[in-house]
């Protein structure tokens, strides 16, 4: 399924609304996404799956020096265009589909955030973000957590059914589920190499908006995000 027939319209309005201030988009994931992306000063950073453009503010913010961000769904882009303004480029596109738009080895730095799951062709994707990385460019990656999925769906923890997790009355986030196992091969598969792995927690900001929620990121997993380096010329992965 696509980010546009994942986040489109209302959904998407829903949404980016949502990310602004929630416990597990603003006060959970993000702050993981920025410990592990570091200093951004004078880097390209590229935002696949940028949604209403929460976290490309927070990069540029940071000192980015250029940035760009793709998303399928309009009214999410909609949302990242009055967000950002003129300091990011923001193109629509199917992440299902190669990023051909894109040059080779442009980028210092792809943040892919609760992206990843909701994808399909991920090899093809993976592939193309190699592709358009420098280097020794930097992948950034969070999911959903194999566990928690696992906790909440039942059934087998080896499980890859497509599921849907109820956002409101409305609407459901439709994605697949994976193991640890299997995320971090694809990833490496890909000509990645891991340079960190977390398990975000809420910040403390989280406490009093929601202490319910906030507590539940601190007894059992929600998200998982890494930081994976693209191979430099002539190294071989062990």
């Amino acid at each position: 399924m696509s980010a546009e027939t994942a986040y489109h319209g209302e959904m998407g309005e829903l949404f980016a609304a949502w990310a602004t201030d929630s416990v597990y988009n603003a006060h959970t994931d993000r702050p993981a996404m920025l410990e592990l992306a570091g200093d951004v000063r004078g880097r390209d950073v590229l935002d696949l799956g940028c949604g209403a453009g929460h976290l490309l503010a927070e990069l540029l913010a940071r000192g980015a020096a250029t940035a760009m961000g793709v998303d399928g769904s309009a009214s999410l882009l909609s949302a990242a265009s009055a967000r950002l303004g003129d300091r990011a480029v923001l193109r629509r596109h199917d992440l299902e589909e190669p990023l051909s738009f894109l040059d080779d080895e442009t980028w210092d730095l792809v943040v892919m955030a609760l992206v990843h799951h909701h994808i399909e062709a991920r090899g093809q994707l993976l592939a193309e973000i190699r592709r358009v990385l420098r280097p020794g460019g930097r992948l950034l990656v969070s999911t959903t957590h194999p566990t928690a999925d696992w906790l909440y769906f039942g059934g087998s923890y080896f499980s890859a059914e497509r599921v849907e997790l109820p956002f409101t009355e409305r609407f459901a986030l439709s994605y697949r589920r994976t193991t640890l196992e299997s995320f971090l091969t694809e990833l490496l598969d890909a000509g990645f190499m891991l340079e960190r792995l977390v398990e975000p927690r809420a910040v403390e900001a989280a406490r009093s908006l929601d202490p319910r929620r906030y507590g539940k990121t601190h007894h059992q997993p929600s998200f998982l995000a890494v930081s994976l380096v693209r191979h430099l010329p002539g190294c071989v992965p062990r």
